[in-house]
Formats: structure tokens, C-alpha cells, sequence
């Protein structure tokens, strides 16, 4: 008997009969509904990427500083050494996608691994901490939705997180940095939805001066961790070692600080994309078995971000 007192059956629109429920989870509709989008590791082969070409916003300040970059760029270089990026990611068989704001944006909207972070349901959307790059994860979420990448959450409130403070342990775990970028409110909402994903965060506290975990910590291979001497706690420390990873770390800061040693992309188990003229860390990179590809990025550099900032990881191979 229906609601108001009818014998015929409900409409299936009220759940009568042609009624079909939506009993796949989330991810089961990834590569179907959505777009393929999964991740939940650092190290596994590289397949998709989100990417921004830095355009005339980089000649906007009248004071580099103002705008968080170490000082003013030469925007055709900076561009050609953005393509050979893009190139490189290519060639290595990875799709690149690109953020093209209809609006001319901050300085720093090629950073585009702050602006995400994510996981085996989809995009995690950040909220930068910086009033300079308020507003960049708009063109982000936009992107996002036209390749049908779901946004599983975006952090809100008081909250503030950037996607290169987070990073897959393993299938199950999430590392996650507090400090100038992420602040307490904005982890609280990052580890939750990660909770309702069957996901443990374990949060690290950063040291002063960092900007964010990726420029502290990286990885190469389900086992290999490569580390800024001095800068990891030791509380993640020890959960890098209980989660399997034998950690090794960098010989010459002087590379690590000026020429974007660390802040490299991992294409594949022990196979990344690092920038040129690092030669005494490519030489360690290679004595574990690391292969090496290199670019020139000196000039991007400039901006205080290297490799790993300016790239979205969007998909890497499942488990």
C-alpha cells in the first residue's frame, strides 16, 4: 500500500519498482563515474599529473619578496624550463593536465602540489595558509571537476593545509606535517576524512623554517626513504622505520637548500625526475640504486619551489 492510502505500487522515482540504489562505495567508481584518479602511495608508477604554466603573474610583483618568491623571475626561461618539465613527465608516460585560470593568478599557482593532496577516493582540496595564495585552490577545484577527479574534502573553517605537507607511508597510512602551512585545525580535517577511509594519520611536527614535509622528506621505493639530515622528528623517524623504510640522508646541504636536490618527482619504484646540476646528490641517489632522470629548473628555483612542488600527482598506479 502506498504512502496516501493507493494500491498501486510507488513510482520508482519513491522507490517503487525500477528504484536502483547506489551500493558501489566511492572508489569502485573511479575509472567509471569519475575519472581514475587513485592514490595511496609516494613510490608506485606514476600516471597522471596536474600541472599550471606559469604566465605573466610572474612579472605582476613589484616586490618578488611580497609574493613569496626569493626574487624576481625571467618569465621566458621559467616557461621553457615549465615545458621541459611537462616534456619530461611525457616522455616518461604520464599524462599531464593543465590549470589554465580564466582570471590571471598568484604568483605561486604553479605550486601545484600544495593545492591537493590525493587518495583512493579522490582529492583532498587545500586552503594555503598564506593570505599571497588565498584563493588559488579555486582554479584548482575547477580543473578537478572537469576532468571528473572527485573533491572529497576541502578544508574549511579556520583551517589551513597544503597537499606537500602529506604523504602515503603505505596503503593504510598517512604521514602528515604540522607547521607553517598546515596548522592543527586544518590536520584535524585531513586525518577525519582520511578516518572514514579506513586511512591512520600520524602527525609530525615540522621544524622552524620549513615550509613543508616534501622539502624534508621523499621517497624512492616501497622501503627507501631520503631525508634532510636533522630536520625529520624523531617520532616520524621511528614510524618511517616501523613501517618497513630504511631512511638515508642527503650528503651535501648545500644542494639541498640551492639546487632542489630533495625536492625531486618519483616516477616508478626507484626511478624520479630530479633537477640538474646536483651532481654530488646524484651520485648518492645512484649508489642506491636510484635512476636518475634530470632537468633544469634553476630558474623556477627562483619561486622557492623545485620539482615535487610543481607537480599535482593526480594518479599512480593502484596496488
Amino acid at each position: 500500500m502506498r504512502p496516501d492510502g493507493q494500491s498501486e505500487p510507488l513510482p520508482a522515482a519513491y522507490g517503487g519498482p525500477g528504484w536502483s540504489p547506489r551500493l558501489d562505495p566511492m572508489a569502485a567508481e573511479l575509472g567509471t563515474i569519475w575519472a581514475e584518479c587513485v592514490l595511496s602511495s609516494e613510490w608506485r608508477r606514476l600516471q597522471a599529473v596536474l600541472l599550471h604554466r606559469p604566465g605573466p603573474e610572474l612579472g605582476t610583483p613589484a616586490d618578488p619578496k611580497a609574493a613569496q618568491l626569493l626574487g624576481p623571475l625571467a618569465l621566458d626561461r621559467a616557461q621553457a624550463q615549465h615545458d621541459a618539465l611537462a616534456a619530461a613527465l611525457q616522455a616518461s608516460g604520464v599524462t599531464v593536465h593543465m590549470v589554465e585560470p580564466p582570471l590571471e593568478p598568484a604568483p605561486n599557482q604553479m605550486f601545484v602540489a600544495d593545492l591537493l593532496f590525493m587518495t583512493p577516493e579522490g582529492a583532498i582540496l587545500g586552503r594555503p595558509a598564506s593570505t599571497v595564495r588565498a584563493g588559488e585552490e579555486r582554479w584548482v577545484a575547477r580543473r578537478l571537476a572537469a576532468l571528473g577527479v572527485p573533491i572529497v574534502r576541502s578544508v574549511s573553517g579556520r583551517g589551513t593545509f597544503e597537499g606537500a605537507d602529506a604523504a602515503w607511508l603505505d596503503d593504510g597510512t598517512v604521514l602528515l606535517g604540522r607547521g607553517l602551512r598546515t596548522n592543527a585545525a586544518g590536520a584535524a580535517q585531513v586525518a577525519a576524512v582520511l578516518a572514514e577511509m579506513g586511512v591512520t594519520t600520524l602527525q609530525t611536527e615540522l621544524p622552524p623554517g620549513a615550509m613543508h614535509l616534501m622539502g624534508q622528506l621523499r621517497f624512492a621505493d616501497r622501503d627507501l626513504a631520503l631525508g634532510w639530515p636533522g630536520r625529520v622528528d624523531a617520532a616520524a623517524e621511528r614510524a618511517l622505520r616501523e613501517h618497513g623504510y630504511e631512511i638515508h640522508w642527503l650528503p651535501d646541504e648545500a644542494e639541498i637548500v640551492r639546487g632542489g636536490a630533495l625536492n625531486f618527482v618519483t616516477l616508478g619504484p626507484r626511478q624520479i625526475l630530479m633537477a640538474a646540476g646536483n651532481a654530488v646528490t646524484q651520485r648518492f641517489y645512484e649508489s642506491l640504486g636510484i635512476g636518475c632522470q634530470t632537468i633544469e629548473v634553476d630558474e623556477l628555483l627562483r619561486a622557492a619551489g623545485g620539482i615535487g612542488c610543481l607537480t599535482g600527482v593526480l594518479h599512480r598506479e593502484p596496488a
